[in-house]
């Protein structure tokens, strides 16, 4: 077992007392960047970049649900992502497989009663996937204490194509009228139907975008860069972050 560094633990103790104090954010969004070069960093093949980042989320879930954030968005694999080599889309979709798989069974999914939902354009995913993820959104379906929201085959601006497609259908039904479609009907037929707003998302890898990732949910999310790869983010860089969040004053434009 991996021993940590004295300075390392006291640093993680001070940060957590300062955060424990204030709100926390109820909602995060992660965008898990950076694991191919981990992987490089390491002198490891790319396809281990993943492996390590996928365990990292069983990491963050538990740093999150220990200090009381309620709602976890992950973006997991993007509509973009179809374009990389097919070798690593593969691997990737076996990893997801995988890992959706275990979490069927997974004690701490269990314990705290964590709904999982995956979001994205599902129809474009093996066959192999989609009937895990009916597995375990069936098997969390009641869970109601936290949620985790995995995003795969996601994109922000499908999101809302998605969206608008499902209105104009309403709309041709008689089941809405033009008049009475506004921001909030736009935000009922998203994928994140229900579900409050980010409060704070994370980036790692030193990118500074939101590449696609929710973009109407963020409209005033607070965003956090860290140039940590995703693989080797740290209970100390969610403290961090949140600390950061509790520092900003929040005006929602007013």
């Amino acid at each position: 077992m991996k021993i940590k560094n004295p300075i390392y633990t006291i640093y993680e103790n001070r940060l957590w007392k300062q955060v424990k104090k204030f709100p926390k954010p109820q909602h995060i969004g992660v965008i898990l960047d950076g694991n191919r070069r981990f992987a490089r960093k390491k002198g490891l093949d790319e396809k281990d970049g993943h492996a390590f980042g996928a365990q990292k989320v069983e990491e963050l879930l538990n740093w999150s649900w220990k200090i009381g954030v309620k709602i976890i968005t992950i973006y997991a694999f993007s509509t973009e992502n179809f374009s990389r080599a097919p070798e690593e889309v593969q691997r990737i979709m076996e990893l997801l497989v995988e890992k959706l798989h275990q979490l069927r069974s997974e004690p701490l999914i269990v314990k705290n009663k964590v709904k999982v939902k995956v979001i994205g354009r599902r129809e474009t995913l093996p066959d192999k996937i989609n009937k895990s993820i009916d597995e375990i959104e069936e098997c969390t379906k009641d869970y109601d204490n936290f949620q985790l929201n995995i995003a795969i085959s996601y994109g922000g601006r499908a999101e809302i194509v998605d969206a608008v497609k499902k209105v104009i259908k309403k709309v041709q039904k008689n089941e809405l009228t033009l008049e009475e479609v506004d921001e909030k009907v736009i935000g009922n037929h998203l994928y994140t139907e229900g579900l409050p707003d980010p409060d704070l998302i994370i980036r790692t890898s030193g990118e500074e975008r939101l590449s696609g990732f929710l973009l109407w949910q963020s409209a005033y999310s607070e965003l956090y860069f860290t140039d940590i790869y995703w693989p080797a983010f740290r209970k100390i860089d969610l403290w961090r972050a949140i600390r950061i969040f509790q520092q900003r004053e929040r005006r929602y434009g007013k």
